[in-house]
């Protein structure tokens, strides 16, 4: 028990209320808060964490009590949209004469809501910048409205001591911050000076200690001239390189084994940003915002940036600093920093330290550290702005876990494993489901090994055992075999496209039969075929197929994905038959006939050839026929670089037939190539 002051308390006119709130209210100054509000009306009691959320126990006046609850269960108290708030009134017990922060309580059902890190905040970009401070220049600093929440949290209550600031004591003048009740950093948990640490070094690629005084300086004089550098962030490793440099940027992707998928630019402010892209006042929004996502803009034709960044591509993923190390980092600089994960392309992001000096070596020439561990990775979010109204591409650092409210209150705890690619997956208690962050493509050993300890971490962090554990409907997948893993639980398979109609109803809160269309590359249909291109009749419980793209070979199988040439010459003979050969076309000029015979004869006798009714194989049909892409070196690249070419204020349409497929109506989608 901390931090008290006496209040003068009148017992005549005594009441004593209990609040009780769920939610968002351990990581963001919340009890400081309540601590400064108690004492500023003169009440008398007491604001303790514990695993529920907030525990406050308050005594004074009716009048002052009352207008005491409205300010704290008032943003910017704390996040209002993920709270609850109980109240109960009774008489005083004798609260005495002060109000105190007191010790965590850890008994009964947790029902917090873990706060996500969160950016550097002004209060400490202020100092990190004032010569006369004692945090000038220190890479670390952080405070009770910022810094690093979900990725150093190790269990509940939010305390020091379960967190990876743990290890580190606080010097004589940290302690008396923490314990000032009108300080910045009061009950601040990750509070930090360069007097207790954590601290920089540098690295060289073999892991010696690079000797210097500011490794900040070293490494920006590093990236100035060309080099590639891995720098320890909030949720794991970034890779660093100058993004005017195309030689550099080239080099890097050779390293990463990343060919052509876009990377993503960190810049010093919105001025730059504007620089590189059209920035319109949305976009600048989510960019200045305290989850600093990754935006994707449009970029602007005279962007300083090497063409290597973004190959092919309209828009640009651009990032403002988002911890005080970046902005020292890109002060320094003083140009656009690439910034991509620190892994090897389609790999888990590198986060423990000898882990990444392993698996980065080859790829960094140096390695810029901190020595706070990270408790659980957590890459970058991407977010884009669609007709004004944000929306996220990838939820992750800066949103996770913030729950979200689902439309109805499930009865038993439950784990949603999620499919395959880009995948996360969901704890749900009640009305709340709780998002894991981005863990990859779980066919590759480190991103399933990320899973498991990302389902084990949210198992604790949360208190859940899950009783019910719903998971896709393809027998294949890594998620799928985890699920059926599982003893003493309750499995449902859900079918792939009506995960996706679901998931957007239970985003906007909406509890009822719509029609969705759902358009993606691949999933597994009830029918046993490859489904993609779907309209459906759904509600959150069960869907009917409505409609669908007419159905298609697969020719290779998983080998059309990655040369969308096979799709193109299915929908032309689809549409032309064995005419499509005399077409005076350049794909059919370019057509490796040989190959094409012995895969349609593959086709023709169902060898390998899986049907498909998918969205993803047109685009790259189109964009083979157009000549964008024959090969792709990532997922989704050719619709990508087909989008890059799309006419955005284009109105016409494709005439395409509506055929009675019995069951479904069937899009002829060769109408349209």
């Amino acid at each position: 028990m901390v931090s008290s002051v006496r209040t003068p308390l009148d017992a005549a006119r005594a009441r004593r209320c209990t609040i009780a709130i769920e939610g968002v209210v351990q990581g963001v100054g919340f009890r400081p808060f309540v601590y400064r509000t108690a004492v500023r009306h003169g009440l008398a009691g007491s604001v303790r964490n514990s695993l529920q959320g907030a525990l406050v126990e308050v005594e004074g006046d009716e009048q002052s009590l009352r207008r005491f609850l409205d300010e704290v269960t008032a943003p910017p108290a704390a996040t209002s949209a993920r709270r609850r708030v109980t109240t109960q009134w009774g008489e005083p017990r004798g609260a005495g004469e002060t109000f105190r922060i007191a010790d965590s309580a850890r008994d009964g059902e947790a029902r917090l809501f873990p706060a996500p890190d969160l950016a550097a905040c002004d209060a400490c970009l202020g100092e990190l910048s004032d010569p006369r401070d004692r945090r000038h220049g220190y890479a670390l600093l952080a405070c009770a409205e910022c810094g690093p929440r979900f990725t150093m949290v190790a269990a509940l209550p939010y305390d020091r001591e379960r967190t990876t600031m743990g290890g580190f004591a606080m010097c004589a003048r940290c302690r008396r911050e923490y314990e000032t009740p009108h300080d910045r950093r009061f009950h601040a948990e990750g509070i930090a000076c360069p007097a207790c640490g954590p601290r920089l070094t540098l690295h060289a690629a073999d892991g010696a200690l690079v000797p210097t005084s500011d490794p900040i300086a070293r490494a920006a004089l590093a990236l100035r001239n060309g080099g590639i550098v891995a720098i320890k962030g909030v949720g794991g490793y970034h890779l660093a390189c100058d993004a005017t440099a195309g030689p550099i940027v080239a080099e890097l992707r050779r390293r990463k084994r990343r060919d052509a998928k876009p990377l993503a630019v960190m810049v010093e402010d919105l001025a730059e940003a504007r620089a590189l892209g059209h920035v319109s006042e949305a976009e600048a929004g989510l960019l200045a915002s305290s989850a600093r996502p990754i935006v994707l803009v449009a970029r602007r034709a005279t962007a300083p940036l090497a063409d290597e960044v973004a190959p092919g591509c309209r828009d640009l993923g651009i990032m403002l600093p988002y911890t005080p190390l970046h902005h020292l980092l890109l002060e320094a600089v003083g140009r656009p920093l690439v910034m991509t994960s620190g892994n090897a392309s389609d790999e888990a992001i590198a986060y423990r330290d000898d882990d990444a000096r392993r698996r980065l070596r080859g790829v960094a020439d140096l390695f810029l550290v901190h020595d706070r561990p990270i408790e659980v990775p957590c890459d970058d979010s991407v977010a884009r702005v669609v007709r004004g109204t944000p929306q996220l591409v990838r939820r992750s650092r800066g949103y996770v876990p913030l729950a979200i409210r689902l439309p109805l209150a499930a009865s038993r705890p439950v784990l949603a494993c999620g499919g395959e690619l880009k995948h996360t997956f969901a704890l749900v208690r009640g009305e709340h489901a709780f998002l894991a962050q981005h863990l990859g493509d779980l066919a590759g050993e480190r991103a399933f090994r990320a899973f498991l300890d990302a389902v084990a971490h949210f198992r604790r962090l949360f208190d859940l055992t899950p009783e019910v554990v719903a998971h896709d409907l393809h027998p294949g997948y890594r998620s799928t075999l985890y699920a059926r893993s599982l003893e003493g639980v309750e499995r449902i398979a859900v079918q792939h496209h009506h995960a996706h109609v679901a998931s957007c109803l239970a985003d906007n809160g909406v509890d009822r039969r719509v029609i969705g269309v759902a358009w993606d590359g691949t999933g597994h249909g009830t029918d046993g075929h490859v489904w993609g291109g779907e309209l459906l009749v759904a509600d959150l419980a069960g869907f009917e197929r409505a409609g669908h793209f007419e159905l298609v070979p697969l020719p290779g199988g998983d080998a059309a994905i990655r040369e969308p040439w096979r799709m193109a010459a299915v929908f032309l003979r689809a549409a032309y038959g064995e005419a499509m050969t005399g077409l005076d076309l350049a794909f059919v000029r370019r057509l490796d006939r040989a190959a094409w015979r012995v895969l349609s004869r593959a086709a023709d006798q169902g060898l390998n050839s899986p049907l498909t009714s998918s969205a993803g194989r047109l685009f790259d049909a189109v964009a083979s026929l157009l000549g964008l892409r024959d090969r792709i070196g990532f997922e989704a690249q050719a619709a990508m670089e087909l989008e890059a070419l799309a006419d955005p204020e284009a109105d016409r349409v494709y005439p395409a037939r509506l055929d009675d497929g019995g069951d479904a109506l069937v899009v002829r989608t060769t109408d349209i190539v």
